[in-house]
């Protein structure tokens, strides 16, 4: 395949050209949501970077079978190795079996990933129905001599890990330094080290969430679900494995470890990671209780909102930024968004309504090579919206009669707005996506409009008047302009 895709490896710091282990298959790992509450802002952002990933992949000819895991056994509060499981505590205190409390926060996140355009994954894995790999995972490491059972857990042994192989090389920690700050005298906890983190966890009895292994009744660490679902859909060695980058430490430098120690090398060749949303600088998160739900953002209804934002709004912020830089939220930069995605929506319309010319003023030519350019740049998602707005302005210039295009111009326009705008970055055109419901709305505007137009005509002046300010009462802008009235819908 023909293409020059360069993406930044967190394992080497560095941007690489990708060249697929198995072309053109792609194997594609992203960790899911765990499933104890509603979707926020900052679960949207890894969600929408690797759905414009994976369409860009599919858009360049790869077959990618992406697989997006869904948590809901073994993450225990603070994202440690003892206290509750986050499912199970929520279940607990609503008083529901931990799986309706999974079912129910499942259905809510697919509802918000559909309406943020984000397409499902090829496979979507449960942790709770993986426990056999995940034992057997743990058994190969105990194996290999890199864990070690005790009470009943097995933990993995980071510090004869290290000795051995690398701890902390896509974080870039220095392991022995931690390893001396956190040791443990003997004989006060079941860990040989503090660092050293749970494989499997012995359930206490009032633990609910277990099943049967070697070692006891429990339920396998957070950290090994990745592993051992990633090897089972796309093999011991495949090609991105991506996530926010609040995982780097600890949850994949732990994938590192279990893999390397498992079956002796690592099983990603590169590894992708999108940066934070920020609330006044500050990381958004559920455990920090500065998050804001999607379903908030939709209705409006949060402290911190000023008014209600689209799903493709939102889609829109979150792409206007590259998805390693920080993205902080403000109503102000959402009220942007929401500017400057209906300019480019505004100009689409108008797109598909210019009328061709014997020559072009405008110069098309190069557009599709400079967004194919950004795109290639390590997915640089604001550039391409930079040159479709430049294109706005182009069409805009057309529609105003100030410039001219030609057929095969037009043409090579519109194919790349919607390729680009539409097929990539994944927006959606909201006001149509009613379907036929918003088609008749609109015919039904037009036809008012045809009566005014005829009633100015007839120099009815006060039909045409009561028709005009009845409609702008409603929140309509109407133009009038050499081809007659245009209308659209004002906030």
């Amino acid at each position: 395949m023909e293409h020059q895709l360069t993406i930044y490896n967190t394992l080497d710091r560095k941007k690489e050209l990708f060249v697929p282990l198995h072309a053109p298959h792609v194997g594609m790992y992203v960790c899911g949501p765990t499933v104890y509450g509603d979707a926020h802002l900052g679960h949207a952002r890894p969600a929408i970077t690797f759905d414009v990933l994976f369409r860009y992949l599919t858009h360049l000819g790869y077959k990618v079978r992406y697989v997006r895991n869904i948590t809901d056994v073994g993450h225990l509060e603070h994202d440690a190795d003892e206290g509750e499981d986050k499912i199970a505590k929520k279940a607990r205190l609503e008083e529901l079996e931990p799986m309706e409390v999974v079912q129910y926060y499942l259905n809510r996140y697919h509802h918000a990933m559909e309406a943020l355009n984000v397409l499902p994954p090829s496979i979507e894995p449960h942790a709770s129905g993986h426990i056999i790999e995940q034992i057997e995972l743990v058994k190969k490491i105990l194996d290999n001599g890199y864990a070690y059972e005790s009470q009943g857990s097995v933990y993995f042994d980071v510090e004869k890990y290290n000795k051995d192989h690398k701890y902390g090389i896509l974080s870039g920690r220095n392991i022995e330094d931690m390893l001396n700050t956190t040791r443990a005298l003997d004989g006060q906890d079941e860990k040989h080290n503090a660092i050293d983190f749970a494989l499997w966890k012995c359930a206490q009895p009032e633990h609910i969430m277990r099943w049967p292994s070697p070692w006891s009744d429990g339920f396998p660490g957070w950290h090994c679900e990745c592993t051992a679902m990633g090897k089972k859909y796309l093999g011991e060695h495949f090609d991105i494995h991506g996530g926010g980058m609040d995982l780097i430490f600890p949850h994949h430098e732990c994938e590192i470890a279990q893999a390397v120690a498992s079956q002796g090398d690592d099983m990603v060749h590169y590894w992708m990671h999108n940066n934070m949303i920020t609330i006044n600088g500050q990381k958004m998160g559920k455990s920090l209780g500065n998050f804001i739900t999607l379903e908030q953002f939709f209705t409006g209804d949060h402290p911190s909102l000023q008014q209600a934002y689209s799903a493709m709004t939102i889609r829109f912020f979150i792409l206007q930024a590259h998805y390693r830089s920080t993205v902080d939220f403000s109503n102000e930069a959402l009220q942007a968004a929401e500017k400057g995605l209906s300019r480019l929506m505004e100009a689409y319309g108008h797109l598909m309504k210019l009328q061709p010319s014997a020559t072009s003023t405008v110069d098309t030519k190069g557009l599709r090579e400079k967004c194919f350019e950004a795109m290639n740049d390590d997915l640089n998602s604001p550039i391409v919206i930079s040159h479709l707005f430049d294109a706005a302005r182009a069409i805009n210039s057309i529609k105003d009669g100030k410039a001219t295009i030609t057929e095969e111009d037009l043409k090579e326009l519109q194919e790349v707005f919607h390729l680009f705008l539409f097929d990539i970055l994944g927006m959606k055109d909201e006001a149509s996506a009613g379907g036929n419901s918003y088609e008749t709305f609109g015919k039904a505007v037009d036809l008012l409009l045809s009566i005014r137009q005829q009633a100015k005509a007839n120099k009815d002046w006060a039909t045409s008047d009561k028709i005009r300010n009845e409609l702008t009462a409603m929140g309509f802008e109407i133009k009038d302009t050499k081809d007659g009235a245009e209308w659209k819908l004002s906030k």
